[in-house]
């Protein structure tokens, strides 16, 4: 199969969204990591944002930088959580939330149980790779010394359907649908 790029793909369909501040609730966040997907789409990215909160503010906003940077870390949860420690100042991110906008992958999962980040709130499972729950749950180490608090499900349809359009113009070479 062809290497996705930039170069092959057609603007994302989707649009972004304009969230109220008058409820900085779940919803809130995880459109701001899914305005985040599209921008990821628009740079030839798989379309994936995070955004990590904190006592009620954004300390840290970032996409998949995976295809531009050549760097198989640079998912967005990863380059939200070293953002957000450097806003804080400190690399224990206790009491920040972090949510995006699909399952966190093995090393993702991981990255957050060693931040000692307080909550991840994600919207689409991921049955294949997602170690909070969907394929296993890295939360559940018996031995760790901290648990993740983990809610799934928040904006999951919206989401879900970027990543299926997405990962179907792959598939046809980046044609449009």
């Amino acid at each position: 199969m062809e290497e996705f790029s930039d170069k092959t793909v057609p603007p994302c369909p989707f649009q972004k969204r304009y969230p109220s501040l008058l409820a900085l609730d779940d919803g809130y966040y995880m459109t701001l990591a899914y305005n985040l997907a599209i921008d990821a789409w628009n740079k030839g990215e798989v379309p994936i944002g995070a955004v990590v909160e904190f006592e009620g503010e954004v300390v840290a906003r970032a996409h998949n930088c995976v295809e531009s940077t050549g760097d198989p870390t640079a998912h967005a949860e990863i380059l939200a959580l070293t953002s957000a420690a450097r806003a804080i100042g400190d690399w224990r991110l206790s009491g920040a939330t972090l949510y995006v906008t699909k399952e966190p992958c093995p090393m993702c999962s991981g990255a957050m149980v060693m931040s000692r980040i307080s909550r991840v709130v994600y919207a689409v499972r991921d049955p294949k790779m997602g170690c909070l729950g969907g394929a296993t749950d890295l939360n559940a180490l018996p031995r760790s010394n901290h648990r993740v608090i983990v809610d799934a499900g928040v904006m999951e349809q919206e989401c879900l359907e970027l990543i299926q359009a997405f990962f179907s113009v792959r598939r046809q070479g980046g044609a449009a649908e």
